[in-house]
């Protein structure tokens, strides 16, 4: 609802009811009750899959906190009222009825939208100690709908950020996910900066915000990413995440090879390196981390154009993807213009168009003594075919 009346087409309808999670379970054969903390229901209808929410009470002084005062269970069943005053922002507490095509606003949420405010539900300081996401979600909000947070709502966000160290992984890897497929990612993390929701909170944003060598690099992707949402195109997270931590890697890659390791080896270890510290705060999933891994991969394969070497690289599965990666590399000045073009015409030639781009490769040669010859006499050289 929310998004219809800011011109915005949604991309999915969420529903609310006063059905407890196990009555909508029973109702569709193709469902499952899913969380722990907040207890909803996945009906999957066609291809689509339809989140189904129990309309939630408030959690009272009795719930079930951390030390910080972070709710760990939200599941305390009401009615429609009670659950709008447990939401968030006044913004995200309307509810629609298809049938009667009306909305029923208790907290101004449409004035809200019409005066481009953001404005929390409640004391903002304890709705952001029950969830600290919702911190971020300010952010997300408001750089997406075009609106100012409420000063109310924005004056604890830099003092309360360290709350943020107390959320799951997987929550903050879903929350981020939001923010950075959101088609704003790039007013997202301005106002995240703004608003000190960095240094050190995620490392993920500190690589962003604060990037020495690849800084062009991922404004680049992440403006790309937006243009992608907007366009209604496909996005890959593992391709968007490769691309922010790209630069990372190059760096552990490089000190690695400077202390005597193998190439391959060495970025294979600057990859897990990277990637391992990411996990701390993201629970980047595995398919997800895969896919990041196989881009990272073929981008010094791209690099040798020797032999037949380019044919097998177009063999790969994730060719695509590592192709798009070296494009933005190229745009972005890491690598020359020239490689790019290179495979740009080698995908759209024939096959014999593609064996004439081919580099000859080089033989490689080796000093060996000729047999009968003493220990010093190796000057001769033989080539190895």
């Amino acid at each position: 609802m929310r998004d219809l009346l800011a011109g915005i087409e949604p991309k999915d309808f969420d529903v609310a009811t006063d059905a407890t999670p196990e009555q909508v379970r029973g109702l569709f054969r193709r469902s499952r009750i899913i969380g722990r903390r907040f207890r909803i229901v996945h009906v999957m209808q066609g291809g689509e899959t339809i989140e189904v929410s129990t309309f939630r009470a408030g959690n009272g002084a009795d719930a079930e906190t951390d030390e910080h005062g972070r709710v760990l269970r939200d599941n305390v069943f009401g009615n429609m009222e009670e659950d709008a005053a447990r939401r968030d922002f006044t913004i995200n507490a309307l509810y629609y009825d298809p049938i009667a095509e009306t909305i029923t606003d208790f907290h101004h949420g449409v004035a809200d939208l019409r005066q481009k405010t953001l404005r929390m539900i409640g004391d903002p300081r304890s709705r952001y100690r029950e969830d600290p996401v919702r911190l971020l979600r300010a952010v997300r909000m408001a750089a997406k709908l075009g609106l100012i947070i409420d000063p109310a709502a924005r004056a604890p966000i830099r003092d309360m950020a360290d709350l943020l160290e107390n959320v799951p992984a997987a929550r903050l890897f879903d929350e981020m996910l939001k923010l950075l497929l959101s088609g704003h990612a790039v007013e997202c993390l301005k106002q995240l900066r703004e608003e000190g929701l960095h240094h050190g909170l995620l490392p993920l944003l500190d690589v962003i915000m604060e990037q020495p060598l690849g800084e062009r690099f991922v404004w680049l992707s992440l403006a790309n990413t937006d243009a992608r949402v907007n366009a209604g195109k496909r996005t890959s997270p593992g391709f968007l995440f490769a691309t922010l931590l790209w630069h990372e890697v190059l760096a552990a890659w490089e000190a690695r090879k400077q202390n005597g390791e193998l190439p391959f080896p060495a970025l294979h270890a600057a990859m897990d390196e990277v990637l391992d510290l990411q996990a701390g705060k993201l629970a980047i999933t595995r398919r997800i981390a895969a896919d990041i891994k196989d881009i990272w991969v073929l981008q010094p394969r791209l690099e040798n154009r020797a032999g037949r070497r380019p044919l097998r690289v177009l063999e790969q599965p994730r060719f695509r993807a590592g192709y798009d990666f070296l494009l933005l590399r190229a745009e972005s000045g890491e690598v020359d213009r020239e490689l790019a073009d290179w495979w740009t015409r080698f995908i759209d030639a024939d096959g014999d168009s593609r064996l004439a781009m081919l580099t000859p490769e080089k033989k490689s040669v080796r000093r060996r003594r000729r047999r009968g010859k003493g220990k010093g006499d190796g000057e001769a050289a033989e080539s190895e075919t």
